[in-house]
């Protein structure tokens, strides 16, 4: 997840780690992986004062006090396996480890102008079912070798799902799809289907939620996002500042960009916050600044990916002293909801890149192996491969959207005098 700072030091995407440097805070447990699974009920009980703490203390034969102020709404406690665990029990090979940090290399180099590719962040709204994640993510890397001289193509494997109200919230909160919240077995799951992803010489991309799951899959992970809901969150903001991966940040759902902008600047600066060690303990996270964020168009009221708004957010992030670069989400509100509609928004921003705008670094579309979604309902079968959230679009569209901006990327070198 983040790395702790050093004194004056910055590193870029590309270095390998987590959130904390495992080194520093490798778990105490070297024997073997023990497997946790969901424990009943945990009481943590606070620590005793010192005596010299110069707390008022209560003569022997007082009463309880007459309320509880604890915990009032809590059912129960569980204990969370340590990422170390985890980690030791799915941990990358060399093979990976150079495709994370090569991936990481590339994208920051698109995104500070150094290479004229088109990042692509592009895969199912969220993952429910591995078996289907494999196979999309085995005809995911055959396009990702066709396309590598035009696209970074990086898939889209999101665990987590942030929700207006209520509903499933995602593989690692209810894997089992059945309201049990095994978080244990989520966690265990993700990990170890991210690490397969990658084994197959695909780069994941996710989205990140809270404060306490990326130190389980942040190092196999080489580009993330913040969503639209968080974005203007102060805790995300500083989570994205010690991400090891480049992060995207989405405008606001009513299609403000300055908070984006706000939070890309805040998040290239050195924070500190609260979160946890690889051991699982409590610590004081302090990082060094991320250079890596950048702005998601992703549509608000109306849609927000058609030349003229994307030379007004260029305009804002330019009055705000950084590099006018952005990426475009395809679905959304820029779909109007409607998964078909990312065909014609990937084709509209293909003739802006074609035309030579340079500042249009990367496009995210949400696609599966079948199109549309449907719902989950208990006693109900899947469609195999299909979403549970937002409709997708399918697999055949997907290449031909993947190839449509893959021949945009060769048109801008041709407009820019740069290839042939």
């Amino acid at each position: 997840m983040a790395r702790e700072a050093q004194p004056n030091s910055r590193k870029t995407a590309g270095e390998p780690g987590g959130f904390f440097s495992p080194r520093r805070f490798a778990s105490r447990d070297d024997g073997p992986i023990h497997r946790f699974t969901e424990s009943p009920i945990c009481r943590i009980e606070p620590p005793a004062a010192p005596a010299h703490a110069g707390r008022r203390t209560e003569p022997e034969n007082s009463s309880m006090p007459p309320h509880n102020t604890d915990d009032v709404r809590i059912r129960e406690l569980k204990e969370l396996t340590p990422p170390a665990h985890l980690i030791r029990e799915f941990a990358l090979g060399e093979a990976v480890s150079e495709l994370i940090y090569n991936a990481r290399q590339a994208m920051h180099r698109i995104l500070h102008g150094m290479d004229d590719r088109l990042i692509v962040i592009i895969g199912p709204c969220s993952i429910h079912d591995t078996k289907a994640a494999l196979e999309y993510a085995g005809r995911l890397v055959q396009e990702r070798e066709r396309f590598a001289s035009e696209l970074e193509i990086v898939m889209r494997v999101y665990f987590e799902k942030p929700r207006t109200t209520v509903g499933w919230k995602g593989l690692i909160n209810d894997p089992h799809l059945d309201n049990s919240f095994k978080i244990n077995d989520g966690l265990r799951t993700a990990r170890e289907l991210l690490l397969q992803i990658n084994e197959m010489g695909l780069p994941a991309g996710t989205e990140y939620l809270d404060m306490i799951s990326p130190q389980y899959i942040a190092d196999l992970i080489s580009w993330g996002a913040i969503g639209a809901r968080t974005t203007e969150s102060q805790v995300h903001r500083e989570l994205a500042s010690g991400l090891s991966c480049p992060v995207g940040f989405k405008n606001g759902t009513d299609g403000n960009v300055k908070i984006a902008v706000d939070a890309i600047k805040a998040a290239s600066q050195p924070h500190h916050f609260l979160s946890v060690t690889k051991g699982g303990h409590s610590a004081i996270v302090s990082t060094a600044g991320n250079e890596d964020c950048h702005v998601i168009l992703r549509g608000g009221k109306a849609p927000n990916y058609d030349a003229d708004s994307v030379n007004a957010a260029c305009a804002d992030i330019g009055k705000a002293g950084l590099a006018a670069r952005l990426m475009i989400d395809a679905s959304h509100a820029n779909s109007s909801k409607k998964h078909e509609n990312q065909i014609p928004v990937c084709a509209d921003i293909g003739r802006q890149i074609a035309a030579g705008d340079e500042r249009i670094v990367g496009v995210m579309v949400e696609s599966h192996l079948v199109e549309g979604r449907q719902d989950l309902k208990e006693g109900c079968p899947l469609t195999y491969g299909q979403s549970i959230t937002d409709a997708c679009i399918n697999w055949d569209d997907s290449v031909k959207v993947l190839e449509g901006l893959a021949e945009a990327v060769k048109a801008r070198r041709v407009a820019r005098g740069s290839g042939n």
